[in-house]
């Protein structure tokens, strides 16, 4: 008899956190997916009709076992690269994914210079 309860509450627990991961992804998708009826706003938090049918097929999708990836890459095909909040790199759009480092670098060296300079001429 203790078997059969603890068969069932391992069970239940392991449908629950199935239940759980589903959940998650389909929220992590939701709010990386740009609704394009609602500026600004990811599907997640919109109530357009247009995000509820992309939150239908995000889920169908999801039940068919199709990746993430997957998933982005029929919306981007259907919708174009606007619809997705973090596009993946890609020639086009290198150079938006590497600027803010160079900048980064850029002021760094810049900031660099200035203070030995400044240093310098305390010296003298």
């Amino acid at each position: 008899m203790k078997f059969l309860i603890t068969l069932i509450i391992v069970f239940f627990f392991n449908l629950n956190s199935y239940a759980e991961y589903t959940t998650s992804k389909e929220i992590k998708i939701f709010k990386n997916l740009r609704c394009l009826i609602c500026q600004g706003q990811s599907i997640a938090d919109s109530n357009s009709e247009f995000s509820q049918t992309i939150k239908l097929v995000v889920k169908d999708q999801i039940k068919e076992g199709k990746t993430e990836k997957e998933i982005y890459d029929f919306l981007i095909e259907k919708y174009g690269e606007w619809i997705v909040y973090k596009p993946t790199l890609n020639k086009v759009n290198l150079p938006l994914w590497i600027l803010p480092y160079l900048l980064f670098v850029l002021g760094g060296i810049f900031i660099f210079f200035i203070l030995r300079k400044s240093k310098h001429n305390k010296g003298n």
